[in-house]
């Protein structure tokens, strides 16, 4: 039962985005405007909630296929990109850069650090 409140919240937070960009004609996705009201929301509360962790851990798991209409998606746009294919690959890897980075950054800030009782 947790995991389903779980993702009633992920769907909630998702909705939240939809009427935020809606309403306020944010030029975001409603998925990354949801997540961003959500991590204010966790960072607020100081803690992710056991119904949370339940509905995201399975989604972790399948990160991969959650990710890929958006990549396939890419495709019926290509002709939109024709002569700006270099702006685009250096795009698309000073963002992956910066992913990692941030990503290694706040994992090393927040995870507890490992004890050696050697």
């Amino acid at each position: 039962m947790p995991a389903l409140r779980g993702f009633l919240w992920l769907v909630g937070f998702l909705l939240l985005g939809e009427t935020l960009v809606g309403l306020l004609h944010l030029p975001l996705s409603a998925g990354v405007a949801g997540m961003l009201a959500m991590t204010l929301w966790l960072m607020l509360r100081g803690r992710v909630g056991e119904e949370i962790q339940a509905a995201s851990q399975p989604l972790i798991n399948v990160l991969a296929m959650l990710i890929m209409p958006g990549v396939v998606g890419v495709f019926f746009i290509a002709e939109r990109f024709a002569g700006q294919w270099l702006a685009v690959g250096v795009a698309l890897v000073l963002g992956t850069l910066l992913s990692v980075a941030t990503t290694l950054w706040l994992m090393r800030r927040f995870m507890p650090a490992e004890r050696h009782d050697d």
